[in-house]
C-alpha cells in the first residue's frame, strides 16, 4: 500500500470497487440472464478483485515498472478480453442485449466517488494533477450526467436515441482521455508525461482495482448502451 497515505482514500475507493460490483450484479440479475448467472458472475468478479489485491499486495506490478511488456498488462489484459469474448460470440451478444440499459447507465455515478479519489491521490502526491478535475480529466461530468441520463433520457424518455448515443460517446471519449493520460503518466518505459510526479497509485492496493475492474466496467457500459441504441428499444 501507498505509505503515509490518509485512510479515507483507500476505503472510499474500496467501498467505490464494491458499488460498482454491485450495481453490475443488479443489473444481470434484472436480466433474463436471472439470479444464477448473476451470482456466478458475482463470485467470478469477487474472485478476480481478490486475486488482483493479492498480486499487488507482493509488489509485483511496483517492484519492477521498466519491464517490457509492462507487467500491467496481466491487470488490464484480462478484462478487455472478457469483454472483446463477450461481443464476439453468440451467447455474449444474447447476454449484453439482455441487460437493463438504466441500471447499465445508472452505474456510471461511481465515476463521481473515482474522481474525488484521483484528486486526493494528487494532494497526496500519488498521481498528476493531469488526472484529476483540477487538470486534463473531465470524467466526473459523465458521473454526474449519467444518473440524469437514466432517470430522464430512459426511464422518462426525454431524450431521444440519437441524444442518448452522444452522450455514450462523449463519456467514452472522456473516459479515453484519462486513460490515456493515466498510462502515460504511469512509470513505464514508454513514459511521456509527468515525469516530477508519475501516476503510481494504480500500482498499489486497493487503487488497482480502477484499471483492473471500475474502468473496464465503466467501458462496458457504454459498450453495451450503444449496441442496444443501434439495434433495439431504448426503454429496456
Amino acid at each position: 500500500m501507498i505509505p503515509d497515505l490518509p485512510l479515507y482514500i483507500p476505503i472510499v475507493f474500496g467501498l467505490t470497487t464494491v458499488l460498482t460490483l454491485i450495481m453490475f450484479y443488479l443489473a444481470v440479475r434484472k436480466s433474463p440472464a436471472g439470479d444464477a448467472t448473476a451470482l456466478l458472475i458475482l463470485v467470478v468478479l469477487t474472485v478476480w478483485l481478490i486475486l488482483q489485491a493479492a498480486v499487488t499486495l507482493s509488489n509485483f506490478y511496483s517492484s519492477d515498472t521498466r519491464a517490457l511488456p509492462p507487467r500491467f498488462v496481466f491487470l488490464v489484459l484480462p478484462p478487455l478480453l472478457t469483454i472483446l469474448i463477450l461481443f464476439l460470440t453468440r451467447k455474449g451478444v444474447t447476454f449484453i442485449d439482455e441487460l437493463p440499459q438504466k441500471t447499465m447507465t445508472f452505474l456510471h455515478i461511481v465515476r463521481v466517488p473515482v474522481e474525488l479519489v484521483l484528486y486526493w491521490l494528487f494532494l497526496n502526491k500519488s498521481v498528476p494533477q493531469l488526472m484529476t478535475f483540477a487538470g486534463r480529466n473531465f470524467d466526473i461530468l459523465a458521473g454526474i450526467t449519467g444518473p440524469l441520463v437514466a432517470y430522464y433520457g430512459l426511464q422518462k424518455q426525454l431524450l431521444n436515441r440519437n441524444t442518448l448515443l452522444a452522450w455514450n460517446f462523449i463519456g467514452l471519449a472522456l473516459l479515453l482521455n484519462i486513460v490515456i493520460h493515466a498510462v502515460l503518466s504511469a512509470p513505464f518505459a514508454f513514459q511521456q508525461l509527468a515525469f516530477d510526479q508519475p501516476n503510481i497509485a494504480v500500482l498499489y492496493f486497493p487503487f488497482s482495482w480502477l484499471p483492473g475492474f471500475v474502468v473496464p466496467m465503466v467501458l462496458f457500459s457504454h459498450l453495451v448502451a450503444i449496441r442496444q441504441l443501434t439495434r433495439s428499444d431504448i426503454t429496456k
